[in-house]
């Protein structure tokens, strides 16, 4: 007759447990575990909720000299709403950068119940007139070449004039701000146009009122004179060079018939024409024959 050897204790620990046991302790594992999420949770929402975190103060950093402190309240405090914990920071980085003038926000929280935010202005650089545009508001470009919609009556003279670097004298400083009209998208590329144009003309006391860009790629630019000076087509530094060659030779034309320029074509492969104020289309193209001479 065999016999039936002991079980030991070991044996009975890795014996498998009843299904209905496993059922319970797994139940009972997973109920702890909800317990303690919720547990959290909630300890977190009246973490968040509890009146000691209200936010309380928002403290403004950067050079602001054209934001409206009062629109800006105004426009944000909507998104102020929530405790230190619980306050959308992208909602409220956001609300910041849809204000007129501000064109960048930074924003974090500072213990316990505060923010900063550092705030960036557009710096003006030029008016915008692109097509097709729906915007109510005025159109501007930025140092960047970025267009933004804000009140043209918040540029003033010293931050028009700091804006165009090549401007010839601290009078010319304080004038309005160039006009750009070209394409939509094309505003970057017209700023570069204008500050290498601006000291070009300036060296024939021009200064450039109106840049245009058609959207066959020519260009033309109106000066504060009303003189109009058609640059035609090509890229950045052949449009500067005709204009250079135009500036070195054109004072011949103008000295020998004492007149203000009017019109200059620069589009013609061998010279330039021009029309000077008060002389007839006969004179003009006599006019233009003597600057083509220096060509």
């Amino acid at each position: 007759m065999a016999t039936r050897k002991p079980t030991t204790a070991k044996a009975r620990r890795s014996a498998p447990l009843p299904a209905d046991v496993r059922i319970t302790n797994a139940a009972a594992s997973t109920l702890f575990a909800l317990l303690a999420v919720v547990l959290v949770a909630g300890g977190l929402l009246w973490l968040a909720r509890w009146p000691g975190f209200a936010l309380r103060d928002v403290q403004l950093q950067g050079q602001l000299q054209r934001t409206n402190l009062p629109t800006l309240r105004a426009q944000v405090a909507p998104h102020l709403k929530g405790s230190f914990f619980s306050l959308d920071l992208q909602q409220v980085q956001t609300a910041f950068e849809t204000v007129p003038w501000v064109r960048h926000a930074v924003v974090r929280r500072v213990w316990p119940d505060g923010l900063v935010v550092r705030l960036e202005e557009h710096r003006p650089a030029a008016l915008w007139q692109g097509s097709g545009s729906s915007a109510s508001g005025d159109r501007i470009v930025n140092d960047l070449g970025e267009v933004f919609e804000a009140s043209a009556g918040d540029i003033d003279d010293a931050a028009a004039g700091a804006a165009v670097a090549s401007a010839p004298s601290p009078a010319a400083a304080a004038a309005l701000l160039p006009t750009l009209a070209g394409p939509e998208g094309s505003a970057a590329t017209m700023l570069a146009m204008v500050r290498r144009l601006a000291p070009v003309l300036a060296q024939m006391d021009q200064q450039i009122e109106t840049l245009e860009l058609s959207d066959r790629g020519s260009w033309r630019a109106e000066t504060r004179t009303g003189a109009f000076i058609e640059l035609g087509r090509g890229d950045e530094d052949q449009v500067v060079a005709r204009a250079t060659q135009f500036v070195q030779t054109v004072a011949e034309a103008t000295d020998r018939w004492r007149a203000p320029l009017e019109v200059a074509d620069l589009r013609h492969s061998d010279g330039y024409a021009v029309r000077l104020r008060g002389i007839s289309v006969s004179s003009a193209a006599s006019a233009a024959a003597a600057g083509n001479k220096t060509n």
